[in-house]
């Protein structure tokens, strides 16, 4: 999944893609190093970020939205607003990305369970200005899992199908530096919730934290989110080996050739045939990180 930032101030590329035809040659650029999936947002949720208002979000993501689809492209609205995503279903999006699971907006549910589309429900507190502050858990990983049980049940109660629905852990969201980790490492608890899982590690803090004082860096400080690419493509790697659905980055070429590996090294493993025939591009992946995108390309979710 491809992120494309509609935005002046996302942390890692804001501004770059702000306007609709730079928007649309970065979508077109990541699908062709490799990405399945666009994932279009006009609103910063970067630590701190300030809310937009909903008449300039809709703004921002509908004519990319709409153009890229025209393009063939299965594209993803990345918004918290129910009616920033009935608006984007209607030009073309075949996936809602809610970083707030739907609980920032409760009548997203709703929109969800009427319009059929695929839906990424992530673990969220709060939104950007307050997230920080909303870090306590007794374990990051079982608390992680039965909150995002919590929203399945008022998904399903809503009248969405669970075929619908992926799960993202939220990494970095109310989850700063080290409880990101156990999340990464614990994808199969979440995968015990029947649901395809997301992962959105690209850039992050915590990735930042980890590479302290290396490329040529002061020590102890972090790196900068453009220095972080090499360390995503691995997590996206490790993720894929680990069986999630798919990852979400901000630079495609990389990551996809790190889930190829995954693939062919899960399957030689699983089935001892020769790696070298495994993988190729086009072909039905073995793990879900790579075969699941054509399950939502009509919009009716996976499984």
């Amino acid at each position: 999944m491809g992120v494309v930032n509609i935005t002046p101030d996302s942390f890692s590329d804001g501004g770059e893609w702000f306007e609709p035809d730079a928007g649309v040659r970065h979508g077109l650029d990541l699908l062709a190093d490799g990405a399945d999936l666009l994932d279009v947002g006009g609103e910063s949720t970067r630590p701190g970020a300030a809310r937009v208002d909903e008449d300039e979000e809709l703004r921002r993501v509908l004519p990319v939205i709409s153009r890229l689809a025209a393009h063939g492209a299965v594209v993803s609205v990345d918004t918290t607003r129910a009616n920033v995503a009935r608006r984007a279903v209607e030009a073309g999006a075949r996936i809602v990305n809610d970083v707030s699971g739907g609980l920032a907006d409760p009548r997203m549910v709703h929109v969800v369970a009427e319009t059929g589309v695929a839906y990424v429900a992530m673990h969220w507190r709060g939104h950007a200005d307050v997230m920080d502050a909303r870090q306590d858990y007794a374990d990051v990983v079982t608390d992680v899992r039965d909150e995002l049980a919590a929203r399945m049940d008022a998904l399903v109660a809503a009248g969405a199908d669970p075929g619908q629905v992926v799960l993202d852990p939220g990494l970095g969201f109310a989850k700063a530096g080290t409880l990101n980790w156990p999340l990464l490492t614990h994808l199969d608890a979440l995968e015990t919730l029947g649901r395809p899982v997301l992962v959105g590690a690209s850039r992050k803090r915590f990735l930042g934290h980890l590479l302290a004082g290396t490329h040529g860096g002061p020590a102890g400080e972090p790196v900068p989110p453009l220095a972080r690419d090499d360390a995503t493509a691995a997590i996206s790697a490790l993720s894929a080996a680990a069986g999630a659905w798919g990852v979400r980055v901000h630079a495609a070429r990389a990551s996809a050739d790190a889930v190829r590996v995954a693939d062919a090294w899960t399957t030689a493993g699983a089935d001892g045939e020769d790696a070298d025939e495994l993988g190729a591009p086009g072909t039905s992946s073995t793990t879900s990180a790579r075969g699941g995108s054509s399950a939502l390309a009509d919009g009716k979710g996976s499984s």
